[in-house]
């Protein structure tokens, strides 16, 4: 009964912690279904040969009937030929006839009972086995979809921890340089008006310069 034991343990196991466990559980899911079917395959070339057993014992149980049957009609036909000898060796062999029936229908019965409990639990295993293909088909579309939503979410989560953390960093460069530059713009421009207003100075004492020398000449010209 070690293959229907080795089903049955396959059937009644904890299929989520294997699937936890197992690198791969589609793969895992896809090897678990080839070990039922492996199993029942077994389990049924046991079958046919515990038919096999119980119709060979159904057959010797026939044959001793029928042997029975015909010793039992030679010791008639003894007893008529009055030859009591023969009749009594007949009697013996359809004795030892019965005796093998005696023995071989307890085997027979226990066959039988074992066949039909076997076909019985069979059954069942082929049941289980077809559960299992109809599940293996959905489970592993849930596997995918469970796979594709993790790597999206790890994508997601890529992006969200590190790529915006350095946008955000090279942002602040970028508003570092502009302000960096901006001062420079401003002092600059800061030299700039110094310069102009030194130059304004220069012209101005000039022009004074001038209309001083202007205002003597007309005066003299008086």
């Amino acid at each position: 009964m070690g293959i229907f034991d080795r089903i049955s343990d396959i059937v009644k196991s904890n299929l989520n912690d294997m699937l936890d466990k197992a690198e791969d559980p589609e793969k895992m899911l896809k090897q678990m279904v080839l070990e039922m079917e492996e199993s029942v395959n077994k389990a049924t070339l046991a079958i046919a040969n515990a038919i096999a057993n119980e119709k060979g014992l159904e057959r010797k149980i026939q044959k001793n009937n029928e042997e029975a049957a015909e010793w039992k009609q030679r010791a008639g036909q003894a007893v008529q030929a009055g030859r009591d000898d023969l009749a009594r060796a007949a009697l013996e062999k359809k004795t030892i006839c019965e005796r093998n029936i005696a023995d071989l229908e307890p085997l027979h019965a226990q066959a039988a009972a074992t066949t039909a409990k076997m076909r019985e639990q069979l059954a069942q295993l082929k049941s289980k086995l077809d559960e299992a293909r109809a599940r293996q088909s959905t489970l592993i579309a849930r596997s995918q979809a469970a796979k594709a939503q993790k790597t999206i979410a790890q994508s997601f989560s890529g992006v969200g921890s590190d790529a915006f953390s350095k946008f955000d960093k090279y942002e602040g460069k970028i508003e570092k340089l502009e302000a960096e530059a901006s001062a420079f713009e401003e002092l600059a421009g800061e030299n700039t008006d110094l310069e102009a207003q030194f130059k304004n100075l220069g012209t101005d004492q000039k022009i004074d310069d001038e209309l001083a020398k202007l205002k003597a000449e007309m005066a003299g010209s008086k």
